[in-house]
């Protein structure tokens, strides 16, 4: 090694900031500079004696800086291209009812069965063998949640502001008459305090209107 290689190696190991991998390779590498002898960098550093060696191996064969990198793993090729992740992505933005589901929403599971029995028909070969993980990785990188149902409220109502002094205006009246000392008359006249609560049990017919679809980049899941 040279005089800059020992000098670079030596800061590495001392680092604190650097990933402990590389500063592990660092010491091995400047260790078995002192001390040629696998099973003796071993013990001094409490590794393997073949760690020791492949480290070694690699200095040899790449040089000892580039050593203290992992070497790139093959992987394995995509199967899924780029369009059928799209017309999946698409596809997620509908209703499952839309396509003939009696599920109002969509599924990971049954998103990922519909794509096995359509894609072909649809162009793309490649969903033929999808799972409901693969569903979940490429709608979590466009953060589209078809399951989900967000709600919002609008006001249409021209008068609401004016609407809503009266009744907090009541409710307020009603905290002070509690707390006045002599709430059983009011001006000389009995008082008396009815409360009124909604009924949740009633259930809605319809929505107000149609749901709003996600979309990628902007909204998450469906809004209503």
């Amino acid at each position: 090694m040279t005089d800059e290689e020992v000098e670079a190696l030596t800061a590495l190991s001392r680092s604190r900031t650097e990933p402990a991998s590389r500063v592990s390779r660092a010491q091995t590498l400047l260790a078995y500079r002192d001390n040629p002898s696998f099973c003796a960098v071993g013990r001094r550093l409490g590794v393997h004696h073949q760690t020791v060696e492949r480290c070694v191996e690699r200095a040899l064969a790449h040089g000892p800086l580039a050593a203290l990198d992992d070497r790139p793993r093959p992987g394995k090729e995509p199967t899924i291209t780029p369009e059928a992740k799209a017309w999946l992505v698409s596809l997620a933005c509908d209703k499952a009812k839309d396509h003939g589901y009696p599920h109002e929403l969509w599924t990971t599971r049954l998103l990922a069965r519909h794509a096995r029995e359509h894609g072909s028909g649809a162009g793309h070969k490649c969903l033929a063998n999808l799972v409901q993980g693969t569903v979940c990785k490429i709608l979590g990188k466009e953060e589209i949640k078809p399951h989900k149902v967000r709600y919002y409220l609008e006001n249409r109502d021209a008068e609401f502001e004016q609407k809503m002094a009266e009744v907090l205006c009541v409710y307020r009246e009603v905290a002070v008459l509690k707390k006045a000392p002599g709430r059983s008359k009011r001006r000389g006249k009995p008082v008396a305090i009815v409360s009124c609560d909604e009924k949740p049990g009633i259930q809605a017919i319809a929505t107000t209107a149609p749901d709003l679809p996600p979309e990628p980049g902007a909204h998450a899941t469906f809004a209503r």
